[in-house]
């Protein structure tokens, strides 16, 4: 009886994880590490791994050690809060491509996963890299600080960004900012989301309005986040709740919200497009749509031409023009 409640299960996310009643857990996707490029190797980009606390680390790129000072970007990957690494090959890939063709000094967080350390997690540690970038602001002389920050960073152009789950944290990271503020006053530039992984309990346009409780994005909520205020409808995975902070507070001055046709998640990046627009809030907002792609595409097929007119456009809106 013993072995078999330890065997128990007590949910499921195939074909990702499962996890049983003794706590283990059972990961079934393990993406494959990419190492740092200690030399221009990959796009001409150089990238290195630095530990930032005892919870968070982060893998830095920079294109071009020939140029002063170049923009920052602060990207958080996707993977549903629970899966993907900063350090994995499509990570890494993907990376270097935006460094290279935004000619952008990138700082990509491995955040923790749940179910082992479930939200808030997550947040906490994606902020507590963005404050030891912006933190680099101010500094200079003391051995601690990361070289390239100091001697390549623009901090005048300072962008945050993410896919799927990592646009949302870049949602929370600029909501944030703008209660809290920067370490030496940084004021984000702008931020980019794509593919924003948003839900809550009342189904948009083209959502499926059965079986929501059952569907793989509901249960990957409550496996991440386990006794969330309102469920579904927090604030942290539904920002249009009614308890949700008012999106006029982003603490960006530009924003563009990226979408694709086939991806499950598209009404909710819409959605979120419109209520920044109608919010209040005064920077500049753009959306871009891809048709015929699904979710992440751009990460998973780099080689197709919808991928490679994405990048363009990340790139583009990194350059600020």
């Amino acid at each position: 009886m013993v072995l078999e409640q330890h065997k128990e299960l007590i949910t499921e996310l195939l074909p990702f994880l499962r996890v049983r009643k003794d706590g283990t857990v059972e990961r079934f996707y393990n993406p494959q590490f990419a190492p740092p490029s200690l030399a221009e190797t990959y796009d001409d980009v150089w990238s290195k791994d630095v530990i930032i606390s005892l919870e968070v680390s982060a893998r830095i790129y920079l294109p071009n050690k020939t140029i002063t000072k170049l923009p920052i970007l602060v990207y958080y990957h996707g993977g549903g809060f629970c899966i993907e690494s900063a350090f994995s090959i499509l990570c890494h890939q993907y990376i270097n491509t935006i460094a290279s063709q935004a000619n952008t000094l990138v700082i990509s967080v491995d955040y923790r996963l749940a179910p082992e350390h479930p939200l808030p997690a997550a947040y906490h540690d994606s902020w507590t890299v963005l404050q030891w970038v912006a933190k680099h602001s101010t500094n200079g002389h003391n051995t601690h600080d990361e070289p390239w920050l100091v001697q390549h960073g623009d901090f005048n152009r300072f962008y945050i960004g993410g896919d799927s789950a990592g646009a949302n944290i870049s949602h929370h990271m600029a909501l944030r900012a703008g209660k809290e503020g920067l370490n030496g006053g940084v004021k984000i530039l702008g931020a980019f989301l794509s593919h924003p992984h948003f839900w809550g309990s009342k189904p948009l346009w083209s959502e499926p309005v059965s079986s929501r409780e059952t569907s793989l994005l509901y249960r990957t909520w409550m496996l991440v986040y386990p006794g969330a205020p309102e469920g579904i409808d927090n604030p942290c995975i539904n920002p249009f709740a009614s308890s949700a902070p008012c999106l006029a507070g982003l603490a960006c001055r530009r924003l563009i919200v990226c979408v694709a046709s086939e991806d499950e998640l598209r009404d909710r990046g819409v959605q979120y497009y419109d209520a920044v627009r109608d919010s209040g809030w005064e920077g500049e907002l753009a959306m871009f749509e891809v048709q015929g792609e699904g979710h992440g595409f751009h990460i998973l097929n780099p080689e197709t031409e919808n991928a490679k007119e994405m990048f363009k456009r990340l790139a583009g809106f990194l350059q600020n023009c």
